[in-house]
């Protein structure tokens, strides 16, 4: 079974950085875009890194373009990447806000084909030490509860 320390990544600079690299860690992997409405996740996600990084969290920030141009630069090396994982998409949750996304979602998705399990920006996944994906949080997860998940598995 693979885990995320099979795959190689860029960095900004376009150097590969093994995900390895991050063995024994608690990562929390999440595709940003600097003009989507899911922006003001940044902040609680900068002050989770700075309160838990001493327990062992690393924070990986992969921008994206593919959904709605939210984003600049290539994102193909990233969309392959956030394909590849075991915690299927369960929908946005409800009300009238969620339903408008993934009905938006559901029409920008067709570019992508049925590989394309991640379905807006700001979907984070939460890996354990081991490099397991433990759990996924879709942008409208609040970002608590994202939290509270990351300091769990900072105490396993």
């Amino acid at each position: 079974m693979k885990t995320v320390y099979d795959f190689t990544v860029k960095d900004r600079l376009g150097q590969d950085v093994s995900l390895s690299d991050y063995r024994g860690k608690v990562l929390l992997i999440v595709n940003t875009a600097t003009g989507c409405g899911f922006t003001p996740h940044y902040e609680p996600l900068e002050a989770m890194y700075r309160d838990l990084k001493d327990q062992g969290l690393e924070i990986l920030d992969f921008p994206c373009n593919q959904f709605a141009n939210q984003a600049p630069g290539d994102a193909e090396e990233i969309h392959q990447f956030c394909t590849l994982t075991e915690k299927p998409f369960e929908g946005f949750g409800k009300g009238l806000k969620n339903a408008a996304l993934n009905k938006f979602a559901d029409m920008n998705n067709k570019k992508f084909g049925d590989k394309a399990y991640i379905k807006w920006n700001f979907t984070k996944f939460l890996i354990d030490r081991e490099g397991r994906v433990i759990a996924r949080f879709e942008p409208t997860v609040d970002m608590k509860d994202v939290r509270n998940a990351v300091e769990t598995a900072l105490r396993a």
